[in-house]
């Protein structure tokens, strides 16, 4: 899900995985304008691999962690944060092996970046934390310095807090809206073909972008009216809404295509928040 509210990206994966391991794929097959920087998600979207990945994609992971509680704030050896202090594990991060496998995790995320893998296909590989696995451990600690910032910048910043709220309720509000679009067999997808289950995926997504999109011209189009009318609309007020507005869809009924009807003209500058604002 974008900022924007539309839907960029969605794939099937297997049950019983943990998706953190897929969670940075939309951002590498992505043709849309678009380009994401960062990515939401709830306590499953995360994990000390995910973590340091990211990081080394240029990509910022912001999940919104439920239980606080099972997580560590880790922080170097020697280091001393007398206020704080009971914050941190006494577990600490392993500086040489993350300087010794520093090299070798760059090529990874270099592999990524070029197309060669995806993340989810090296993740899946890191999740084994055999004595062989020398390369896991060194994702595992350097995940334990960005996930630990990440945490204490959470903390220390309510705006920080809001951001990441706000995106996580945005795509919440996109799969409620999804499934009223997507009604027909109660939203089962009945199919055993995997090209026919991405299909039914993508139409649907197809469908509830074009509501949207209807959604947010008519909502343009009544606060440009009222501004004209002489109502104040702030910008505060305006950020408020969303396009997720389902009371003025007809799921049911007869439709008919006009194919001869000229499209409606789109004012794409149409003021919606007053000029004093």
């Amino acid at each position: 899900m974008s900022d924007k509210y539309i839907a960029l990206f969605s794939r099937f994966i297997p049950c019983g995985v943990y998706e953190a391991a897929f969670i940075l794929d939309p951002f590498f097959p992505n043709k849309s304008d678009i380009k994401p920087h960062a990515v939401y998600g709830d306590t499953h979207a995360q994990s000390l691999t995910v973590f340091g990945l990211a990081y080394l994609l240029g990509i910022q992971l912001m999940p919104r962690i439920a239980r606080w509680k099972d997580l560590k704030i880790f922080k170097f050896s020697g280091e001393s944060y007398p206020n704080i202090e009971p914050m941190f594990s006494s577990e600490e991060i392993n500086e040489d092996l993350i300087a010794k496998h520093l090299v070798d995790m760059q090529r990874v995320a270099v592999s990524i970046l070029e197309g060669r893998i995806s993340p989810s296909f090296i993740l899946r590989r890191l999740t084994s934390g055999t004595r062989k696995n020398k390369l896991y451990y060194a994702f595992q600690e350097f995940g334990k310095v960005v996930r630990s910032a990440y945490l204490l910048k959470y903390l220390r910043k309510p705006e920080l807090r809001r951001t990441v709220n706000h995106a996580t309720t945005v795509s919440e509000r996109f799969n409620d809206f999804i499934q009223f679009v997507t009604f027909g067999n109660q939203g089962t997808i009945a199919a055993n073909s995997r090209d026919e289950q991405r299909k039914i995926i993508k139409y649907g997504h197809l469908v509830a972008n074009i509501l949207i999109f209807m959604n947010v011209h008519d909502q343009s189009k009544i606060m440009n009216e009222l501004i004209q009318e002489g109502h104040v609309i702030t910008k505060e007020q305006a950020a408020c809404l969303a396009p997720y507005r389902k009371s003025n869809i007809n799921r049911l009924g007869a439709y008919f295509l006009d194919e001869l009807r000229d499209a409606i003209n789109i004012d794409y500058r149409l003021p919606v928040v007053s000029l004093s604002n």
